[in-house]
This record gives structure tokens, sequence and C-alpha cells, in this order.
């Protein structure tokens, strides 16, 4: 199994998150490869928090271009977790 540290890759701070965070919810950028299960178990080590639900995406890549040519930039996995009322992550207090 990967480690716990290489299947959260980083927390997305956007407004819609910060609006998710109120509900309790958290949302993190995830190795494209990992589940559900493991998102949670990843959390639970990391942070000491007990997640309710997971719920796991695809965000695709937007298309873009640089002079002529035109491309699309990566997908990437996003991940948002529910956690118990009385439970919070300190990472994203400080924001």
């Amino acid at each position: 199994m990967r480690e716990y540290e290489q299947i959260l890759i980083e927390p997305v701070l956007s407004e819609k998150a910060n609006s998710f965070r109120e509900q309790g919810k958290y949302v993190f950028k995830v190795d494209p490869k990992a589940t559900k299960i493991q998102v949670k178990e990843a959390l639970r080590r990391i942070y000491n928090v007990h997640p309710i639900s997971c719920n796991i995406m695809v965000v695709g890549g937007k298309p873009k271009r640089l002079r002529s040519r035109s491309g699309y930039t990566s997908s990437w996995k996003k991940a948002i977790v529910r956690l118990p009322k009385d439970e919070k992550i300190s990472i994203f207090e400080g924001v």
C-alpha cells in the first residue's frame, strides 16, 4: 500500500471549498489511483480525525492555448470528505 502522505496531495483552497468547510466538508486533491477507503484511512492516520463519508470525482482538464498550439491542462482527482461536527482539520483553520 502507498504511504498515506502520497495519497493526500494537497488541500483545495477555493471559494466553493470554503463554503463546504462551513458544512463540515473538506476538499483535497488526491492520488489518481486512490480509493475512498484509502483516502479515509489516510485522513485518520495523518490528521487524527474520523471521516463519516468520502465522495471522489475526477476533474477533467480544461482546454488552453499557447500561441498557435492548443492543448489541455492535466486532469486530477478530488475528494470531498465529511467529518463529524465536533472535529476539524487544523491546516484549514489558519486560512
